[in-house]
Protein backbone atom coordinates (compact mmCIF):
# COMPACT_ATOMS: atom_id res chain seq x y z
CA UNK A 1 0.00 0.00 0.00
CA UNK A 2 1.19 3.51 -0.76
CA UNK A 3 1.69 6.16 1.90
CA UNK A 4 -0.37 8.78 0.10
CA UNK A 5 -3.93 7.92 -0.75
CA UNK A 6 -5.29 9.18 -4.05
CA UNK A 7 -8.30 11.50 -4.22
CA UNK A 8 -10.45 11.62 -7.34
CA UNK A 9 -11.82 15.15 -7.73
CA UNK A 10 -14.60 15.30 -10.31
CA UNK A 11 -14.97 19.01 -11.01
CA UNK A 12 -15.50 20.88 -14.28
CA UNK A 13 -15.00 24.39 -12.87
CA UNK A 14 -11.26 25.30 -12.79
CA UNK A 15 -11.88 27.90 -10.07
CA UNK A 16 -13.60 25.35 -7.82
CA UNK A 17 -10.81 22.87 -8.53
CA UNK A 18 -8.21 25.44 -7.50
CA UNK A 19 -10.17 26.38 -4.36
CA UNK A 20 -10.41 22.71 -3.42
CA UNK A 21 -6.66 22.21 -3.94
CA UNK A 22 -5.85 25.33 -1.89
CA UNK A 23 -8.22 24.25 0.87
CA UNK A 24 -6.71 20.74 0.96
CA UNK A 25 -3.17 22.15 1.06
CA UNK A 26 -4.08 24.68 3.73
CA UNK A 27 -5.51 21.81 5.76
CA UNK A 28 -2.30 19.80 5.46
CA UNK A 29 -3.72 17.25 3.01
CA UNK A 30 -0.92 16.45 0.59
CA UNK A 31 -2.52 13.50 -1.14
CA UNK A 32 -2.22 12.83 -4.85
CA UNK A 33 -5.25 14.34 -6.62
CA UNK A 34 -6.57 13.12 -9.93
CA UNK A 35 -8.96 15.59 -11.57
CA UNK A 36 -11.70 14.52 -13.94
CA UNK A 37 -13.39 17.40 -15.78
CA UNK A 38 -16.60 15.56 -16.68
CA UNK A 39 -18.55 12.44 -15.81
CA UNK A 40 -17.18 10.38 -18.70
CA UNK A 41 -13.60 11.16 -17.69
CA UNK A 42 -14.39 10.21 -14.08
CA UNK A 43 -15.64 6.80 -15.16
CA UNK A 44 -12.59 6.36 -17.41
CA UNK A 45 -10.35 6.95 -14.39
CA UNK A 46 -12.28 4.48 -12.24
CA UNK A 47 -12.70 1.71 -14.80
CA UNK A 48 -9.31 1.80 -16.52
CA UNK A 49 -7.81 -1.59 -17.15
CA UNK A 50 -4.36 -2.86 -16.12
CA UNK A 51 -3.85 -0.73 -13.03
CA UNK A 52 -0.24 -0.48 -11.87
CA UNK A 53 -0.46 -0.10 -8.06
CA UNK A 54 2.93 1.66 -7.96
CA UNK A 55 1.73 4.45 -10.25
CA UNK A 56 -0.45 6.95 -8.32
CA UNK A 57 -2.35 7.85 -11.47
CA UNK A 58 -3.42 4.20 -11.79
CA UNK A 59 -4.36 3.29 -8.23
CA UNK A 60 -7.99 3.20 -7.17
CA UNK A 61 -8.79 6.40 -5.27
CA UNK A 62 -9.58 6.18 -1.58
CA UNK A 63 -12.37 8.76 -1.97
CA UNK A 64 -14.15 10.52 -4.82
CA UNK A 65 -15.24 14.15 -4.43
CA UNK A 66 -18.06 14.48 -6.94
CA UNK A 67 -19.70 17.59 -8.31
CA UNK A 68 -23.21 17.03 -9.65
CA UNK A 69 -23.43 19.59 -12.44
CA UNK A 70 -21.00 18.10 -14.96
CA UNK A 71 -20.74 18.06 -18.76
CA UNK A 72 -21.22 14.88 -20.80
CA UNK A 73 -22.52 12.81 -17.85
CA UNK A 74 -23.88 14.37 -14.67
CA UNK A 75 -22.75 13.44 -11.19
CA UNK A 76 -25.92 11.50 -10.37
CA UNK A 77 -25.33 9.21 -13.36
CA UNK A 78 -21.67 8.82 -12.38
CA UNK A 79 -22.76 7.78 -8.89
CA UNK A 80 -25.35 5.38 -10.32
CA UNK A 81 -22.67 3.63 -12.42
CA UNK A 82 -20.13 3.57 -9.58
CA UNK A 83 -22.64 1.89 -7.26
CA UNK A 84 -23.83 -0.53 -9.97
CA UNK A 85 -20.35 -1.97 -10.56
CA UNK A 86 -18.86 -4.46 -8.13
CA UNK A 87 -15.34 -3.06 -8.68
CA UNK A 88 -16.23 0.46 -7.52
CA UNK A 89 -19.18 -0.11 -5.18
CA UNK A 90 -17.01 0.19 -2.02
CA UNK A 91 -15.54 3.55 -3.11
CA UNK A 92 -16.50 6.32 -0.67
CA UNK A 93 -18.24 9.06 -2.64
CA UNK A 94 -18.67 12.56 -1.25
CA UNK A 95 -20.86 14.92 -3.25
CA UNK A 96 -19.30 18.38 -3.09
CA UNK A 97 -21.64 20.67 -4.98
CA UNK A 98 -23.37 24.03 -5.08
CA UNK A 99 -26.75 22.32 -5.49
CA UNK A 100 -29.14 22.53 -2.57
CA UNK A 101 -31.93 20.96 -4.61
CA UNK A 102 -33.89 18.47 -2.48
CA UNK A 103 -34.24 16.09 -5.43
CA UNK A 104 -30.42 15.98 -5.81
CA UNK A 105 -29.92 15.27 -2.11
CA UNK A 106 -32.58 12.53 -2.10
CA UNK A 107 -31.39 10.98 -5.38
CA UNK A 108 -27.76 10.78 -4.30
CA UNK A 109 -28.58 9.22 -0.93
CA UNK A 110 -30.91 6.71 -2.59
CA UNK A 111 -27.98 5.76 -4.84
CA UNK A 112 -25.66 5.25 -1.87
CA UNK A 113 -23.61 8.44 -1.58
CA UNK A 114 -21.58 8.53 1.63
CA UNK A 115 -21.91 12.25 2.23
CA UNK A 116 -23.50 15.31 0.62
CA UNK A 117 -21.77 18.64 1.21
CA UNK A 118 -23.00 21.95 -0.10
CA UNK A 119 -20.07 24.11 -1.22
CA UNK A 120 -20.04 27.24 0.89
CA UNK A 121 -19.48 30.42 -1.10
CA UNK A 122 -17.24 31.88 1.63
CA UNK A 123 -13.63 30.67 1.23
CA UNK A 124 -12.98 30.28 4.97
CA UNK A 125 -16.09 28.13 5.41
CA UNK A 126 -15.18 26.15 2.30
CA UNK A 127 -11.63 25.60 3.63
CA UNK A 128 -13.02 24.39 6.95
CA UNK A 129 -15.44 22.02 5.22
CA UNK A 130 -12.63 20.59 3.09
CA UNK A 131 -10.34 20.31 6.14
CA UNK A 132 -12.95 18.27 8.01
CA UNK A 133 -13.62 16.21 4.91
CA UNK A 134 -9.90 15.45 4.57
CA UNK A 135 -9.53 14.57 8.23
CA UNK A 136 -12.40 12.15 8.14
CA UNK A 137 -12.05 10.44 4.76
CA UNK A 138 -8.25 10.36 4.58
CA UNK A 139 -7.20 9.90 8.20
CA UNK A 140 -10.06 8.39 10.19
CA UNK A 141 -12.03 6.34 7.67
CA UNK A 142 -10.67 2.86 6.95
CA UNK A 143 -9.45 2.42 3.38
CA UNK A 144 -11.98 0.09 1.69
CA UNK A 145 -9.42 -1.22 -0.82
CA UNK A 146 -6.97 -2.19 1.90
CA UNK A 147 -9.71 -3.97 3.82
CA UNK A 148 -10.89 -5.82 0.71
CA UNK A 149 -7.38 -6.99 -0.14
CA UNK A 150 -6.66 -8.09 3.45
CA UNK A 151 -9.34 -10.75 3.35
Amino acid sequence: MQNKKTILLVEDNPDDEELTRIALNKSGVANHIIVARDGVQALDVLFKENRNPRDPSNEMPVVMLLDLKLPKLDGIEVLRRVRADQRTRPLPVVVLTTSKEQQDIVATYQLGVNSYIHKPVDFERFTEAVRQLGLYWLLLNEDPWQALHAT
